[in-house]
């Protein structure tokens, strides 16, 4: 019988569904068909297969060969199916055996020549792979990427000449048993380079801790920008389950993934001109976007007013789920986007409302429509709302303190918290990582347990700021990640005083 099938996977997301290479030969007039939804470059395979088998020295056959890409009603994309189509041909016209084709999946690009090219989003392959317990079969260049998958067999060619000679003799090709290195978080900026802004230091601590979303309001120069690039160095270490899911999002991008970035939180930032789609996504073809990119760290938006309201009211549902679906007419696909939104803005349009150095020229009706490009909705998702003023200038001038506190040592304060919460909410979710700003309405309950003085100052607290009820949430998160920092099982007043002076804008109601 004519007939080879082989496994290989297509791309939906973050997520590699199962696919059978069907090849049939059959006779009549040499034609090549694929069906299965193909898209054009899936159709372009027959061309790059058939240059790659005649380079190799194989025979192309002249029979009338059927190639079925099943499911088929799943869009297939890329050239990622041209090795598991050339390997069919050759199975289906008996110049390779087929007896262990069932045992491999199979991914890669072909050039005419027969060597083998990298393609995207071979880390969700390599886990779907795994979890079938088949072996994978990728381009070399692939191979580090798949490697980060522990307890799978791979099996890394530079040609498909090496992929037809194991397949036929067996053993031919070396598994590949590189493993990913466990990295310490590191950040090129350190926490001591910021002077003084104690009070800002102390939010940025109290946010890494937690995961809690930070805003951070100030004149032009105070150091907002500086603050924040400083938080990488702080957060705690990724688990397994958080490095994978990181690095399988940005596999998935249009920009690839290093495996040397392996375990290392993420920091985007977008310019203030990018549009919603660059945010969260889409495309035909929809990918991931800068949310998504951010996916278990940080998301920095810098001149948060100078967003357009349009683009910044779709973090809402993505800050409340996690996640974000892209749908298009023909395409559907849910991206991770577990963020820690981190905002910067001036107190007005000319920045200097409040400062002492300068005056500003902001009539009340201008600070206003500026505040307003900043829903209500969106600002209550925010956790915390501090101050950052500018520093004195002698402060400036004077040599660094004896003790300045490093980065190293606020992230095992922040590390020994995040533990604490880890612990609290159990097992099966520790291993995804679920920090205290993702606590559900009944864990908050269970959790954020106040004593009676505790309680009677935040129900003043909700009655004089006329806070909303996700606010209240918001600042028993808050307190609650305050108390893990102090070691405490129960939240005192002292914790839910600070936290609601990190609610500043709601005090200005």
């Amino acid at each position: 019988m004519s007939l080879a099938v082989l496994y290989s996977r297509a791309r939906d997301g973050i997520n590699a569904p199962l696919v059978d290479v069907e090849v049939h030969l059959a006779n009549g007039l040499p034609a090549l068909a694929i069906v299965g939804l193909p898209e054009k470059a899936v159709q372009e395979s027959k061309d790059r297969v058939r240059g790659a088998l005649l380079n190799s020295r194989f025979e192309f056959p002249a029979r009338r060969i059927t190639i079925n890409l099943a499911p088929a009603d799943l869009p297939k994309e890329g050239g990622r199916f041209d090795l598991p189509i050339a390997l069919g041909v050759l199975a289906a016209s008996g110049q390779i055996p087929k007896e262990t084709l069932s045992q491999y999946e199979f991914i890669g690009e072909l050039a005419l020549s027969g060597e083998l090219r990298p393609v995207k989003g071979v880390l969700p392959v390599a886990l779907a792979a795994r979890d079938a317990g088949r072996a994978l079969v990728v381009p070399q260049e692939c191979a580090a990427e798949a490697a980060l998958v522990s307890g799978l067999d791979i099996y890394p060619a530079r040609h498909l000449l090496e992929i037809c000679a194991h397949l036929a003799q067996g053993g031919r090709i070396p598994r590949h048993i590189a493993k990913p290195e466990n990295r310490v978080p590191t950040s090129d900026w350190d926490l001591s380079d910021v002077r003084g802004q104690p009070h800002a230091k102390r939010a940025l601590e109290i946010a890494a801790a937690g995961n809690h979303s930070l805003l951070m309001i100030g004149p032009p120069g105070t150091g907002k920008s500086m603050l924040a690039s400083r938080l990488l160095g702080i957060l705690p270490s990724m688990t397994e389950a958080e490095a994978l899911e990181t690095a399988a999002v940005l596999s998935v991008s249009d920009q690839g993934f290093n495996a040397k970035q392996w375990s290392r939180r993420p920091f985007r930032q977008p310019h203030h001109t990018a549009s919603g789609v660059a945010l969260v996504g889409g495309g035909s073809n929809p990918r991931p976007g800068e949310i998504s990119l951010a996916h278990n760290g940080v998301l920095f938006l810098d001149e948060l007013p100078e967003f357009d309201r349009r683009v910044l009211e779709v973090l809402r549902e993505p800050l409340e789920s996690g996640h974000i679906t892209i749908s298009r007419a023909a395409r559907q696909a849910e991206f991770p986007a577990r963020f820690q939104l981190v905002a910067a803005m001036n107190p007005c349009p000319c920045g200097y409302l409040g400062d002492n150095s300068r005056d500003c020229r902001c009539s009340a009706d201008k600070v206003a429509r500026y505040r307003d490009r900043i829903s209500g909705p969106l600002m209550d998702r925010i956790d915390m709302h501090i101050e950052v003023p500018r520093l004195p200038t002698e402060l400036l001038h004077r040599p660094a303190d004896e003790f300045v506190e490093e980065s190293a040592s606020v992230r095992e304060r922040v590390e020994a918290a995040r533990n604490h919460q880890l612990q609290r909410i159990g097992p099966k979710n520790s291993a995804i990582g679920r920090p205290n700003s993702a606590l559900n309405s009944r864990e908050v309950e269970n959790v954020c347990v106040l004593d009676d003085a505790a309680r009677t100052l935040l129900h003043r607290a909700m009655e004089q700021l006329r806070l909303s009820a996700r606010a209240y949430h918001r600042i028993l998160k808050v307190a609650r990640t305050i108390a893990d920092l102090d070691g405490r099982s129960g939240i005192q007043t002292a914790h839910v005083s600070e936290a609601i002076g990190y609610r500043r804008l709601d005090r200005q109601k």
